[in-house]
């Protein structure tokens, strides 16, 4: 039975938000604290519009610790899976408020230390999703795990999904990045990533043809390429490339986790077994919410007009 529909493996950290919007962290006076962490939005995200989400991942055993758990166990998600690392304090990273991409500080601690018994085989193969970033793949033991544990996703028949956040800010060495990235994908992930990921791995700015011949030729089936204002774009070595035009909002009001509404979105019309194009759709729908709220998403979700399509 598959009863879990999402593993989400990576980071839980928390996000201080700065509260003015479209200031630089230099010129931020105050921030207010936030659940954060890519794989974590997700995990959160899916169990707000019904579905059913492991998350896995490490905190540290401290006050921040003490809130990342009471505020997953408010979202309806099961803590079994999360280490709370003695040795380590709670990972935590500053994000100016912004209408466009935020600029962040990371300061990583306990985020990094997933081990491979947080994980067993059996949750695996209750699986539908093994989903993770390349924020989580950055460090070790993390990336060892998620690593391993993919292959064991791959081999029992699961699903992977990849968000590729690559920041030069989390992984210094772009090469090492391609090098990890290239073990993950060959398990033939669900991709998603953004042309600011793109222009930041690659370190110049790169044509779409370019983006979806480099990970098709590593493997992956179907590469979702997010362009902010400009749409998105779907290439699928079955049905090919298509285009689909950005939702209009009438106010964004933060941005940050808008690509982590979107995967959330995504995913769940995957597990509905919709088509790309309607994936894609109610994605977009999901994300509009997000950048209309700060911080998580919000409770009146209307999940009738969002699968709509």
């Amino acid at each position: 039975m598959k009863t879990i529909d999402i593993i989400c493996i990576g980071e839980v950290l928390i996000d201080f938000i700065g509260h003015e919007i479209n200031t630089s962290i230099n010129r931020t006076k105050d921030y207010h604290r936030f659940l954060g962490g890519s794989p974590t939005n997700v995990a959160v995200n899916a169990a707000r519009i019904g579905l059913n989400p492991l998350l896995v991942a490490s905190c540290g055993q401290d006050g921040l610790g003490d809130y990342i758990i009471r505020k997953l166990k408010a979202n309806k998600i099961d803590v079994s899976s999360i280490k709370k690392v003695e040795t380590e304090p709670t990972s935590v990273i500053f994000v100016s408020k912004s209408t466009d991409t935020p600029d962040f500080i990371p300061y990583r601690q306990a985020d990094c230390n997933i081990t491979i018994e947080q994980l067993t085989n059996e949750s695996i193969a209750k699986a539908k999703i093994f989903h993770t970033t390349c924020f989580a793949l950055s460090k070790n033991p993390a990336r060892e795990t998620i690593l391993n544990r993919a292959k064991k996703a791959k081999e029992l028949g699961v699903q992977l999904s990849i968000d590729i956040n690559f920041s030069e800010k989390i992984w210094p060495d772009r090469e090492e990045a391609k090098r990890v990235l290239s073990d993950y994908l060959s398990n033939d992930p669900l991709v998603k990533l953004s042309e600011d990921d793109c222009y930041r791995l690659f370190a110049e700015v790169k044509s779409e043809e370019f983006i979806f011949d480099y990970f098709h030729n590593l493997g992956v089936t179907t590469i979702c390429l997010t362009k902010g204002k400009k749409g998105v774009v779907v290439s699928d070595v079955k049905e090919g490339v298509f285009f689909q035009e950005v939702i209009s909002i009438k106010e964004v009001k933060d941005t940050t986790g808008a690509g982590d509404a979107f995967w959330t979105g995504f995913l769940y019309a995957q597990i509905n077994t919709k088509s790309l194009e309607e994936s894609v759709t109610i994605a977009q729908k999901l994300a509009a919410i997000k950048l209309q709220n700060v911080g998580r998403l919000p409770d009146d979700i209307n999940l009738e007009q969002i699968l709509n399509v």
